[in-house]
């Protein structure tokens, strides 16, 4: 197999989505720097980067959510990263499932 790498922007990052391995929900999007991306297939636990804070983000580390990641996937440019994983509790910081929980109607 073909070893792949993601293509980061120009601040560095890549675009992260995280889906449910069994519903195949959507959990949320994220971003990812080198740093992030290597931790996430090392500890197979997911790692972001925080732009607000500008920072390294284990998700979970503080509310004990983590993600667990069974497959990383690129998408045909390689610029998108896809993470399909078991998620041990919400993934929204606001305590929903999922960060898409706002439909737009009309």
């Amino acid at each position: 197999m073909q070893e792949l790498n993601p293509k980061y922007n120009e601040n560095g990052l890549v675009a992260a989505i995280v889906q449910d391995e069994t519903s195949g929900q959507v959990l949320m999007l994220a971003w990812m720097n080198a740093e992030a991306f290597a931790r996430t297939l090392t500890s197979r636990e997911a790692y972001f980067w925080s732009r607000s804070r500008q920072e390294l983000w284990h998700k979970g580390a503080t509310s004990g959510n983590y993600l667990h990641v069974h497959e990383v996937w690129l998408d045909c440019d390689q610029d998108a990263v896809l993470l399909r994983v078991h998620a041990d509790g919400p993934a929204c910081h606001t305590g929903a499932v999922s960060c898409f929980h706002n439909e737009i109607s009309g």
